[in-house]
């Protein structure tokens, strides 16, 4: 646990809290939070700081925000590490922000790495958030609904920060050559092109980017004149993936994962993991990818095989809770999987069918007979009048329509003789032959 605040200019800091902005005006992205006139801001500001959970990836500026609040706040502020910070410590501390809220002075407590205090540790906070002898500021990566006591989460205020934009990032690398934090005193030749690979490279943490920048730095080559150059090479040496970069427009990101996308659709597995190793091995995020396969999974495979989405999302899963580079077989076996599987559109298809219609013709009312009727005027208007309860039926089944007057013939799914469908869409087809049958029922 310390107290206080911690922006001390030391030199032998790592470039990434040397350069840790003192405040709102240098903090980069998170605008939807933070820019003029957003609800955080004015918080901030005006020292209207309540209990609040940040919640985002790492090197977005979870940790950053608090100290920010830490400068700009007329309380008590004291920093606990999830790791280090016992049940005992926390109570001991709890009493003395109990003792400062006698006295009239507030207390804010930052928990870093929120997630990994156990309930109890938790729980330890509660009284004294309720109380409002501290206001808690957590910082988690993890979704803080499985990872964050409930109670104590109703009375916090989530804000969920996002990976930063490779803009934002460039801007932050251009700032740590010219401040003088940075290496604004050292003379460095690096180009628009080097700054986007880093950034790129990073995907989204800040300090990834500054780290990665710093290395590439101090293994530049210096000239006579005191100079230090910046080239490819350096850099494909520093970040080991020599050949596999994206390019600078990130244009290859795309082509990449679109070739991962065709192969599995054209059913070839040796082609979607080739694309797979090499997303992979030139840094890109194990989660875009595992999050591509389950879109995969539901548009290009849908009911043909229903197993596809749950193996796609158990290696998203995988993914996140080993991360690389051992989730690599992971996303191979779903790869594998989702290419040798049966293809069908037909689930994607009806959603786009659906939705020409639904954004079309937005004011539909729901027919009366499946209107819910809590109400006695709701009764009396005729909600739910003849609504037929299917499973009263012998067949589980009833001709009532649940389509709107204007689209009570539409049709949107069109199982395919793919895989399972073919038994689907003979299933569908004998449901509509008993309601054509049943309809003057």
């Amino acid at each position: 646990m310390e107290q206080g605040f911690l922006f001390d200019n030391n030199t032998n800091q790592p470039l990434a809290s040397r350069l840790r902005p003192r405040n709102l005006d240098e903090f980069v992205g998170q605008t939807h939070l933070i820019g003029e006139g957003k609800v955080l801001r004015r918080l901030i500001e005006n020292d209207q700081i309540t209990s609040i959970i940040f919640w985002g990836p790492p090197g977005v500026g979870k940790t950053t925000l608090a100290r920010i609040i830490a400068n700009k706040t007329h309380s008590k502020f004291i920093d606990f590490s999830a790791v280090t910070s016992g049940i005992k410590e926390i109570r001991s501390v709890m009493e003395q922000a109990e003792q400062n809220r006698k006295l009239g002075e507030r207390t804010i407590v930052f928990v870093d790495e929120i997630h990994r205090f156990n309930k109890a540790q938790q729980d330890a906070f509660l009284p004294y958030v309720e109380k409002g002898s501290i206001f808690l500021i957590g910082a988690t990566t993890e979704n803080p609904s499985f990872e964050v006591n409930s109670a104590l989460l109703s009375r916090s205020k989530v804000f969920v920060l996002q990976a930063l934009k490779t803009e934002d990032l460039v801007s932050l690398l251009k700032r740590a050559v010219t401040d003088e934090r940075g290496f604004g005193n050292q003379k460095i030749d690096i180009s628009e092109e080097m700054y986007e690979i880093i950034a790129k490279f990073a995907n989204g943490d800040a300090r990834s980017a500054l780290t990665t920048l710093e290395m590439v730095i101090l293994n530049g080559d210096v000239d006579k004149d005191g100079v230090t150059h910046i080239t490819k090479e350096n850099l494909e040496q520093c970040i080991s993936k020599k050949s596999l970069l994206y390019d600078k427009n990130g244009e290859e990101h795309y082509n990449v994962i679109s070739a991962l996308h065709k192969s599995m659709r054209n059913s070839d597995p040796d082609a979607a993991v080739y694309w797979l190793a090499r997303m992979l091995e030139a840094g890109e995020d194990p989660l875009y990818v595992a999050r591509r396969v389950v879109r995969f999974a539901a548009e290009d495979i849908g009911l043909a095989d229903p197993h596809a989405m749950g193996i796609a999302v158990a290696a998203y899963q995988s993914c996140h809770y080993i991360g690389m580079p051992e989730c690599t077989a992971n996303l191979a076996e779903a790869v594998i999987y989702m290419s040798m599987a049966p293809k069908s559109n037909a689930v994607y298809m009806a959603y786009e069918y659906a939705k020409r219609d639904a954004v079309q013709q937005l004011a539909e009312p729901v027919p009366l007979i499946i209107r819910n009727a809590p109400t006695k005027l709701m009764k009396e208007l005729n909600y739910g009048k003849g609504y037929q309860y299917a499973h009263d039926t012998d067949e589980k089944l009833t001709a009532m329509q649940c389509l709107p007057d204007s689209l009570k013939d539409r049709e949107y799914y069109n199982p395919t003789e793919q895989g399972l469908e073919t038994k689907y869409k003979a299933k569908l087809l004998q449901i509509k032959q008993w309601k054509k049958e049943h309809k003057s029922e």
